[in-house]
């Protein structure tokens, strides 16, 4: 599930039952992510709260469109796949898909678009970034604010995948059992299976 031990039920602290029971009552089942944060549970406490912040200034869709622009250009599989799912609430999988490749589909307007191609870019190479990308945005009908906001979206994501990525967290079973087409596109970093995941050099067999 991870690359490191997490803290068996029973012997995690009142901390660690509230952030599980937190979980159970959004998702129906205690996600993979979270069980690392077993050893940390008020950092996760503090995602919360950086995600809700961040969120409250923004409509699902187009924090959806940023997290999965990020995610791919931060070749998060984990984050790839979840957001890419969201994101099928609102466009067909075949347009999710076309997404994955860096195209536009008919139904996401032009904004949308290079708001997405702007959070790929914080995401890829944040240095990178200039103000004319910046200008480009205000000229598709951004305010200063709402750049903060889409900004915040793809940086926010970095920390998040670097964190499950390099800890080794599986994607869920709901994840490895999506259509094999769109689950093909999603993945940009990790295979979804963890038994195709690269071994340590202890466990590789001898040439």
């Amino acid at each position: 599930m991870a690359f490191i031990d997490c803290i068996p039920d029973a012997e995690i602290n009142a901390d660690v039952q509230a952030m599980y029971a937190r979980q159970q009552s959004f998702w129906g089942f205690v996600p993979n992510y979270a069980r690392v944060f077993s050893h940390r549970p008020e950092v996760m406490g503090l995602w919360a709260q950086l995600q809700s912040g961040i969120r409250r200034h923004m409509d699902r869709r187009r924090f959806e469109l940023v997290t999965f622009a990020a995610s791919q250009a931060l070749r998060s599989t984990l984050c790839s796949l979840a957001h890419g799912k969201a994101l099928t609430t609102w466009f067909t999988e075949e347009d999710v898909v076309t997404m994955s490749r860096g195209k536009v589909p008919a139904s996401l307007s032009p904004a949308e678009a290079a708001m997405m191609d702007f959070a790929r870019d914080v995401g890829r190479d944040a240095p990178s970034v200039t103000a004319g990308d910046v200008a480009a945005l205000r000229r598709h009908g951004f305010s200063d604010a709402e750049i903060f906001d889409i900004a915040a979206t793809a940086a926010a994501r970095a920390f998040w995948t670097k964190l499950v990525e390099s800890l080794g967290v599986e994607a869920e079973p709901s994840l490895k059992e999506m259509n094999g087409t769109l689950q093909q596109a999603l993945v940009v970093g990790r295979p979804v299976d963890s038994a195709e995941w690269p071994k340590p050099a202890a466990e590789r067999p001898a040439a």
